[in-house]
């Protein structure tokens, strides 16, 4: 069976996120006590007690994504050292730490990075307040054509009938009008001021870029799916391009499973907070196996499911 480990963005985190990996695993308690240094402050203890409005601020989700995230690949790596990736991938944030698994990016240096994105973004968001929807039951041609109409972008195409639009408030909102009148089961705005993935974070992502362009990377040791592309990063050139244009723009992340299925694999696994990767993927192709892997129940059951 080939895998694919793939790992989630904002809005997966929660207060206790890690907490009994670390209490069970010396090597998910290694890696947040190296968060905790290389940030200077306990991310540790904000992970496992909160508070949540403080979690959830973007300039800390990030990193605690990326923490929790990488933690659950070490145990992994530990207990089914068998279990190899053929491809990874990441929506969003998760990007990040698929590079970490695929060893074009060191742990430490990607810290630094999501902190560096989580700031640019808080402040572009600050600058120019934006919205984001998630828009259910709709025909994806016909909503293109209502971004296009109301002046919005596409943030995450995520599951057939399940995308999530970016833009300035106004303009969402007129959005939200429209994809009700014309068919949209569902239409729910978010409960974020950050309009990710849409031209608001233009001045972001020209400011990340030299944060970027300073951190060490590598060719990938696994083949990289691209949130931009939906196709392989193979050089630190490409890499580079992608983290900066990834800010405004789409994640592709149908189109990412289907590249990654086409390519023979059946079994995705999801490492970090929550199971939303999980669910989008067996939405996307029924036939895939899909499981989540970020606490010691999860982790023993994947075990005893893989013999």
């Amino acid at each position: 069976m080939k895998t694919a480990f793939v790992f989630p963005g904002q809005g997966s985190q929660y207060v206790g996120m890690g907490q009994d990996l670390v209490t069970a695993y010396p090597k998910a308690r290694a890696l947040f006590e190296e968060a905790d240094a290389v940030l200077g402050f306990t991310l540790s203890a904000l992970c496992f007690d909160g508070p949540e409005d403080v979690l959830t601020d973007t300039i800390n989700a990030q990193p605690a994504l990326l923490t929790h995230s990488i933690a659950a690949l070490r145990v992994l790596q530990q207990l089914k050292p068998d279990v190899l990736a053929s491809f990874v991938a990441g929506h969003s944030l998760g990007e990040y730490s698929a590079l970490v698994a695929a060893d074009a990016l060191d742990f430490a240096d990607a810290l630094k990075l999501v902190r560096a994105r989580g700031r640019v973004m808080k402040q572009a968001g600050e600058n120019s307040p934006g919205a984001m929807a998630a828009m259910i039951g709709i025909d994806t041609r016909a909503l293109e054509a209502i971004c296009a109409e109301a002046g919005v972008q596409i943030a995450n195409y995520n599951a057939p009938g399940q995308i999530v639009i970016s833009g300035a408030k106004p303009a969402l909102a007129r959005a939200v009008e429209l994809a009700k009148a014309r068919g949209a089961k569902r239409a729910i705005v978010l409960a974020v001021s950050i309009a990710s993935h849409s031209r608001l974070m233009e001045s972001a992502a020209q400011e990340f870029a030299a944060a970027v362009a300073r951190t060490p990377l590598r060719a990938p040791k696994t083949p990289v799916i691209s949130n931009v592309t939906a196709l392989p990063l193979a050089t630190p050139d490409e890499i580079r391009g992608e983290l900066v244009a990834q800010l405004t723009s789409s994640v592709q992340w149908i189109k990412s499973v289907e590249y990654i299925a086409a390519h023979g694999v059946t079994q995705f696994v999801e490492l970090g907070s929550k199971d939303v990767l999980a669910g989008l993927v067996r939405r996307i192709n029924k036939d895939l196996h899909a499981v989540s892997i970020g606490d010691v129940a999860s982790v023993k059951a994947f075990g005893e499911a893989a013999g």
